[in-house]
């Protein structure tokens, strides 16, 4: 459980640049558990911007507001929930991706 700079790197990006850190982390990084964290985070940033758009097309149709505000919350949450977890040394996996890429 080392590397916890570049875990809450990671996590911390999706507020400021949600590919290209994770990215360049995946890259750089020799531990296996910071490139798949890399991963699922790049994953993750592009299930969420589909999710959104789509949210945003269906939001005109007034059935996608609900949805809209569910994926920005989790655009939120979600990154601080890694933080927090990469901070205490524990496990996580993005949900929607986490289970893709193991």
């Amino acid at each position: 459980m080392e590397n916890t700079g570049l875990k809450v790197l990671v996590h911390t990006s999706a507020f400021f640049a949600p590919f290209l850190v994770p990215f360049i982390v995946y890259l750089i990084a020799t531990d296996e558990e910071v490139k798949k964290l890399s991963v699922q985070a790049i994953l993750f940033q592009i299930a969420l911007t589909v999710l959104i758009i789509v949210s945003f097309v269906l939001a005109f149709f007034l059935v996608g507001i609900p949805l809209l505000i569910v994926f920005a919350a989790m655009g939120f949450i979600v990154p601080i929930i890694g933080i927090v977890k990469a901070v205490n040394h524990e496990k996580f996996n993005y949900p929607i991706v986490g289970g893709l890429y193991r």
